[in-house]
C-alpha cells in the first residue's frame, strides 16, 4: 500500500457563460490550443502539435466562442491566426488560475492528510 504522503492531486480548471457547464466550457484543451497559437500563429500548426484535426480543433474554437459571444482568436486565412485582445486575458487569466489554484489545493491537501 502506497502512503498518503505519495499521493498528488490534479487540477482541473473550467470557465463557462453560466447557462449550461457543458456548453461553451473553456478549460485545458481550448486553454491548449491557444498557447499553441499565440506560439505558432496558426491554429492547424495548433491543432497539429496536440495531434488533434484540424476541423476538430475549429470547431471547438467556434463553440467555444460563440458561447461566450466574443472571438477568442482573429483569421487570417492562408497567413494564420493571432488571438485577440480578448484571447490573450482568457488564457492569462486561466493560466494563472489553473497554476495558483493547482498549488493551493495541493497544499491543503497535504496539510489535511498530515492532521
Amino acid at each position: 500500500m502506497k502512503k498518503l504522503s505519495k499521493l498528488k492531486t490534479q487540477t482541473r480548471i473550467m470557465i463557462y457563460t453560466g447557462k449550461n457547464a457543458d456548453e461553451a466550457t473553456f478549460g485545458k484543451g481550448v486553454a491548449t490550443l491557444l498557447r499553441g497559437i499565440e506560439e505558432t500563429g496558426s491554429l492547424n500548426a495548433a491543432a497539429k502539435r496536440i495531434k488533434m484535426a484540424y476541423s476538430k480543433a475549429w470547431s471547438i474554437v467556434k463553440k467555444t466562442e460563440a458561447g461566450f459571444g466574443f472571438q477568442l482568436i482573429n483569421r487570417d486565412g492562408a497567413r494564420g491566426s493571432t488571438l485577440t485582445k480578448e484571447g490573450v486575458k482568457l488564457l492569462a487569466a486561466y493560466e494563472d488560475a489553473e497554476t495558483k489554484g493547482a498549488e493551493y489545493i495541493a497544499k491543503i491537501f497535504a496539510k489535511n492528510l498530515e492532521s
